[in-house]
């Protein structure tokens, strides 16, 4: 395991490499960081975790070290490499590729329950993580370490500042808290900003009728935060008619930020399909 700046900055020059801003690469470098991160993933013996974004393989190990089965993704090539040499002899399943684009049902199949550990570069982790709730059933639970205001965004509630789009997204398919923080002195190299550690546990249905069109409630929910200062009956507007917020109990006056995933699904149900 890397346990310092120092010997992940060795590890990175025998193999010639260096963290490439372009893939967002933020390697942790402190063992208590990893270690604490494996514990509240809550992983053991007979789980089978998909980390994202290995990196040095740091967090490998340590989830390695819970008696869990684990395979790690990486888009580096090199860091690939540094993987399959110090990671793989010990049974990790490493896998080159870009986790955008995957074929996940390969890359998972075998097995129905899978647990997601990662430490998401900051420019994909909010699409990655809603493709991944949108189209990756056996990802029943995930633990992710992203940029704070990310990880707000993410476990938010109606009313509050960070309740945006994606909020009712991740709502729609689980339930989301913030269950740590990070600081930016144990990475190499040290980012700008905190990091937020953030549970995500998949619903055994959604939150809403599965009978309801999902991408219809989505449409509603872009159009309703796209004008967020807005009310409804404006940011909605030739999508919702008045009758429709009578119908779902939605007063037209309340903003996109102060509705549940439920009264969405409600608001989208009562409105006609187009």
């Amino acid at each position: 395991m890397t346990s310092s700046p120092r010997e992940a900055a060795e590890l990175l020059a025998r193999h010639g490499l260096s963290p490439r801003r372009a893939f967002g690469q933020n390697f942790v470098v402190d063992p208590n960081t990893v270690r604490r991160i494996a514990r509240l993933s809550a992983v053991g013996a007979g789980d089978h975790v998909v980390e994202i974004g290995a990196g040095l393989g740091a967090l490998t190990r340590a989830l390695l070290d819970t008696g869990a089965d684990v395979t790690a993704i990486e888009i580096d090539r090199g860091l690939v490499a540094v993987l399959r040499a110090e990671v793989a002899p010990l049974g990790v399943r490493v896998i080159e590729g870009d986790a955008r684009s995957l074929d996940w049902p390969a890359v998972l199949a075998g097995v129905n329950q899978w647990v997601l550990v990662a430490n998401l570069p900051y420019n994909v982790a909010t699409p990655l993580i809603a493709d991944l709730l949108d189209h990756v059933a056996a990802i029943t639970r995930m633990l992710v370490m992203v940029q704070r205001e990310v990880g707000e965004r993410l476990a938010a509630r109606p009313g509050t500042s960070a309740y945006g789009a994606v909020s009712v997204k991740v709502a729609y398919w689980a339930t989301a808290e913030i269950v740590g923080r990070v600081p930016p002195t144990v990475f190499l190299p040290r980012p700008k900003v905190e990091s937020a550690l953030v549970s995500i546990v998949r619903r055994p249905r959604p939150a809403v009728d599965n009978a309801l069109d999902r991408e219809r409630l989505f449409a509603l929910v872009r159009a309703g935060f796209g004008q967020r200062r807005k009310m409804l009956r404006r940011s909605l507007a030739g999508l919702v008619p008045p009758a429709a917020f009578e119908a779902a109990g939605i007063p037209p006056e309340a903003r996109a930020e102060e509705l549940s995933v439920e009264e969405w699904g409600r608001l989208a149900t009562a409105a006609p399909t187009p």
